[in-house]
């Protein structure tokens, strides 16, 4: 199985990245506006794209540390994928260091691939939000797919 990895810095606190991937406000405003649902272990959040979209069960979450979800419903690549943040500090409390994973794809193939490239994007866009307020989610001014 395939798995896409990304190593990252946010000049923020823990607490601010947490907060960030674990709420729907937070998630709108770097990932996409379109999100609902709820984010607790059990809950199923939805994002949209468009007329495309997922739907991801909460499976685990630590204060501060982790994040993990499953992909339950969406493109079928997506289907049975886990998505996972571990946060840490890296040398500093206002430093963040953020370990992305996305996980159990079944084919390296070229959606694969253009998620790999899509995910670095909205690594940025996360990032952006944490250090400045201001992320660049789907729906947004300016951004294009």
């Amino acid at each position: 199985m395939s798995e896409i990895k990304i190593l990252f810095h946010i000049a923020a606190p823990r607490e601010k990245v947490y907060e960030a991937i674990t709420t729907i406000e937070g998630l709108a405003n770097w990932w996409t506006k379109q999100t609902c649902g709820e984010s607790r272990p059990g809950g199923i959040i939805r994002f949209r794209f468009g007329k495309f979209g997922n739907d991801m069960k909460v499976l685990s979450m630590k204060k501060n540390e982790w994040l993990q979800w499953e992909c339950v419903d969406g493109p079928d690549d997506w289907l049975g994928t886990r998505l996972s943040f571990q946060l840490d500090e890296n040398g500093s409390k206002a430093t963040t260091r953020v370990r992305f994973e996305h996980s159990c794809w079944k084919n390296a193939n070229d959606f694969f691939a253009g998620c790999t490239f899509t995910w670095g994007r909205y690594m940025e866009s996360l990032r952006q939000f944490c250090q400045t307020g201001k992320g660049e989610a789907f729906g947004t001014c300016g951004y294009r797919q």
